[in-house]
This record gives structure tokens, sequence and C-alpha cells, in this order.
């Protein structure tokens, strides 16, 4: 699809009506467009907002894009950030304008998401081996010739049934593809052995719809990680790169992908791919990192690079879920209206980090409250003798993994600092 097409289907979002689809909006904005109820710049706090209701800061949301463009940017890499993250057309669009490549998509679903919003340039982190989608996506590729496409490889069935769906669909363009070195024992997908790879290789070189383009993996997969055993396996896909470039593997293209990075080691990565000799072509060393968008309280607090490169810069998480009060019953104890069905809770139970008073009070901190359990309604919270907290306060949480935040909300209000609402993020999951 061109991107003026895609232009318009994101003109055509803030066409949407507001209506019971979207969760935490204002009861009374029912029937508007979301573009007329941009424009009245509500205070997510005194604008009839209701909870549960998850928040984007606009002013992190921007630091966050314009600090992994600079990254990229400064360790030479073209980036194509994990769209399966937030699944947000419009932050798609974003992260282009902030330099990416393109973006990366995880099934076929993602794609065409993908695709109805424009985006020109998509990087299939998965073997796609479903005959149907194969269909699709060669009529895709027929229609748009400036559309590039990337998908792995990890084992010559699923190039066999690639070529046999490729073929009966009459496709015109080869796809591109990358043979995926996995990581290790015990990891996820990704073919096991140096002599695996080369396996795939060959089948890919007899196959008519399919042309080899590169290398690639997921760090992220190596067991037991840590700097050594992680920079060990890039290099071992670096060294790929390089066995197949003298093999004559790479011909008729342009340049030679070579891909990793998750968003726990892309300062290994960033280290590795500097170390990339000179090739029989320019090399396009692809980075896939896609949590930093909003990153988070919890788990990617920890194990961001940020932490070991401080000089660098550093991310800031973006979300908050704003929850309320709804049962105070004893002073250990209280009960808000957040649960399951709002907040990410497979890493990490929410935090608890500040309170609005009902009373209109000034925001603290939520001093001596902590989240101990989450039921699909409710958010079980404990109080120490010195929680200042009555039924009615808004309490602002913290949240542990992207993924599975942007996953539950389709409609996101991304508010300013003094809490006026300035756009809202749609997502197609």
């Amino acid at each position: 699809m061109a991107r003026d097409s895609g232009t318009e289907a994101l003109a055509e979002l803030a066409q949407e009506r507001v209506d019971h689809r979207f969760k935490g909006l204002p009861p009374d904005a029912a029937g508007l467009t979301v573009a007329e109820l941009t424009a009245q710049r509500r205070n997510l706090f005194t604008g009839g907002f209701a909870t549960p209701v998850l928040a984007l800061s606009a002013e992190r949301l921007e630091h966050n894009l314009a600090l992994m463009e600079t990254y990229a940017a400064r360790h030479g890499l073209a980036f194509a950030p994990h769209g399966k993250t937030s699944m947000a057309p419009q932050l798609f669009h974003r992260q282009i304008e902030h330099g990416a490549w393109g973006i990366t998509l995880a099934v076929p679903h993602q794609v065409w998401v993908a695709r109805a919003f424009g985006i020109g340039r998509i990087f299939l982190a998965n073997e796609l081996v479903d005959a149907a989608a194969l269909r699709r996506l060669a009529a895709e590729l027929d229609a748009d010739p400036d559309f590039r496409f990337v998908c792995y490889v990890d084992s010559v069935r699923g190039v066999e049934l690639m070529d046999a769906a490729l073929t009966e669909a009459g496709a015109g363009r080869p796809v591109d593809v990358v043979v995926e070195l996995g990581a290790g024992a015990g990891a996820r997908t990704g073919a096991r052995t140096e002599e695996d790879c080369a396996a795939v290789a060959d089948a890919v070189a007899a196959a008519r719809t399919l042309r080899l383009a590169g290398v690639a993996g997921y760090e992220g997969e190596v067991p037991d990680a840590d700097p050594e055993r992680v920079r060990a396996w890039l290099r071992r896909l670096v060294a790929l790169a390089v066995d197949f470039d003298r093999a004559g593997r790479f011909t008729g293209l342009a340049e030679i992908v070579l891909s990793a990075g998750g968003s726990a080691w892309f300062d290994a990565v960033a280290d590795v791919f500097a170390e990339v000799p000179d090739l029989s072509l320019p090399v396009l060393k692809l980075l896939r990192s896609g949590a930093y968008v909003s990153h988070d309280d919890g788990h990617y607090r920890e194990v961001t690079p940020f932490n070991r490169v401080p000089a660098e810069g550093a991310l800031e998480p973006a979300f908050r879920l704003w929850t309320q009060v709804v049962s105070r019953p004893t002073a250990e104890q209280a009960f808000a209206n957040a649960g399951k069905r709002d907040a990410a809770y497979d890493l990490d139970l929410p935090f608890a980090q500040v309170v609005r008073p009902s009373d209109g009070g000034p925001e603290r901190p939520a001093t001596g409250v902590a989240v101990s359990g989450l039921s699909d309604q409710h958010a079980w919270l404990r109080t120490a003798p010195e929680a200042e907290l009555e039924v009615g306060d808004w309490v602002g949480l913290g949240l542990s993994h992207p993924c599975t935040s942007f996953d539950k909300w389709q409609l996101i209000p991304v508010a300013e600092a003094d809490g006026t609402v300035v756009d809202y993020i749609r997502t197609f999951f």
C-alpha cells in the first residue's frame, strides 16, 4: 500500500466515533469523533475520564522516540522497532519519522495492519509457512513494487512449504528471507548449527520464489544470558554472514541484511555489529528493539542496556494506569477498580506510585501502598500504617512489560505533564 493511502488511513482514525469500545474515556464524549475529543484538550483528571484509564506521557513518549533514533544513528545501525509491542500505526509512523528503516512484526495479522496504514518496509521475525498468508503476501508484493518484506527461514521443510505456496499463488516477486540462527540448545526458534543454516540456505537457493537476503536471530533467547554469552552468539551470527558471503550466497542483492536486537541487549548488538568486516556488499545492520517506545517501571527498567551505558542516555517509563479506590475494608487493605483486564501482570504486578485525593488535594507519593495481587477487575492493595488512602482516591500505577499493557487498551489518551490530553493512540491487537 502506498504511503499516501497509509496517511489517509491514519486520518480516518481521527474520524472514529467514541463509543462503548473504548475504556476509560469520558462518558459524555460518546458520539464525538476522536478528532473532536482531541480538540477539546480535556484534562485527564478533571475532564470526565473514568477509571480505570491507561495514559501515555506525551513528553516521555517523545523522549524515548528521539533517544533510540540518536542511539541507532550513533552506532551505525538501521532500526526496525518491533511493532508487536504497541500495534499502534500512529506510533509506527512516529517511529519512522524518527529514523526507523521500517517495522518488525511477528505474525501475518500484524503485517496486514501495518500494510493497511502504509508501512512500506516490514521485517517479519518469524518463519511464514501459512499458505493463505503467503498468497496474500505474494499479492501485496506484486501490487506494490516499493514494498520491502523480509522474513525468517529456519528449516528446509519451511522453505519447501513457502516455495510451494508462493508457486501456487503465481508469485511474481521472490520473497526475501534471512536464515535464522538459533540462540542455543533449548532456545526458541532458529536453525541450531551452522551446518543446519547452510542446508536451509541451499534450499532457498533451489526455490524460485525465495531470495536469500541475509542472516538474523534473537540474542534475547541465549540460555543463561550474560554479556559474554550474548556477544559470543552474536559473533557466531556475524561469522555466519561472512561465511555465506564468501560462498557467494548473496548474489543479486543491493545489501546484506544482518539483524538482531531485542530490548535487553542492544548494546551488545551495537558492539559486535561494529566489528563486521567488509563484505562484498553493504551490510544493513538492523536492530529490532520494540519495548523502548513506552519503556516501563518494572522488567525493562531493570534490564535496559542504558543501565550499563548511562552515558548514552536513559529511557523513561511513559505508561501510567489510573485506578480508583472502591473499598477500604481494613486498615491493612484496600481495593481499586483495575485488574487483569487492564494491567500487565505476566512479568511483575503493577507498582503503586502516586495518589490523587478525591477531594482535589495535591498529588502525593503512594507511601505505604503496594499492589499485592490482581483479580479480573480489582487490584488488591496492601496498606501500611503510614498509607493515606480513602475510598474515591485515584492511584497511579506503574506497569511492567509494554507488550501486555498496550494490548488491553484500544484507545489510549496521551497526556502532557499537567494532564492535558493531546492525542489518542489506537491499537489493533
